[in-house]
């Protein structure tokens, strides 16, 4: 049987660069013609190029990627991918970042299993720390709705992608109009959450910080 290595590769458009994913699959031997580069919007996750991928793979080959995300956004998301490959498809799974998930053959049993044991750990603590910070955020809403303090509209929920945006944002790798188009809302939404999330970290970020809250900039402000 001829089976085949492939690579797998998914960035954000525009905004990440699919560089580093890529010198990873090379240096691991993977032809180029094997690499599947995917690049979504924030908000975009059908993946039709992964699934299609996916779909193709026969017993015996192996899909690389560089990090367990690759797979999905969640730990249920992240273990029916990994049971769909492994024992779906019969194919084997390689995660770069993470030597101890890697399932191809040749390996033991026990090597399997500490795979598949590690991959139900990593995925576990990973949606239990984004339900941690989810749960820790309410509390402290309502501690301080407790004490008087006044909200103004529902906290929206955010694409996955949208803290890599505001960063480039804040570092002028990308307008507010451009990363809002990306992620699929308005770019006042975006500069608004943009600044509750992350310090401003260049002048004119900074102006717009206070224009956002009705405060109109003199000079030596931004030298505070």
């Amino acid at each position: 049987m001829n089976c085949k290595t492939y690579g797998y590769v998914r960035v954000s458009t525009q905004v990440q660069n699919e560089a580093r994913q890529l010198a990873a699959m090379r240096e691991f031997g993977i032809d180029e013609e094997n690499i599947v580069i995917e690049k979504l919007s924030g908000r975009d996750f059908n993946r039709p190029r992964y699934h299609a991928l996916v779909g193709g793979l026969c017993p015996g080959d192996v899909l690389v990627i560089k990090s367990i995300d690759r797979l999905g956004r969640n730990y249920t998301e992240i273990l029916e991918q990994w049971a769909a490959i492994t024992k779906g498809r019969e194919a084997a799974i390689v995660v770069l970042d993470m030597p101890l998930l890697d399932t191809r053959q040749g390996r033991d049993l026990t090597g399997t299993l500490i795979a598949d044991i590690m991959l139900q750990l990593l995925s576990y603590v990973a949606q239990t720390e984004r339900e941690s910070i989810r749960q820790r955020q309410a509390e402290g809403i309502a501690a301080a709705k407790e004490r008087g303090v006044q909200f103004g509209r529902e906290g929206i929920e955010l694409p996955e992608d949208f803290p890599e945006f505001a960063r480039l944002w804040q570092e002028s790798g990308i307008s507010s109009r451009s990363a809002a188009r990306e992620l699929e809302m308005s770019y006042q939404t975006f500069e608004r959450q943009g600044l509750d999330l992350l310090p401003a970290v260049h002048e004119g970020v900074a102006v717009r910080q206070m224009e956002l809250k009705g405060i109109t900039p003199g000079k030596g402000d931004l030298n505070r």
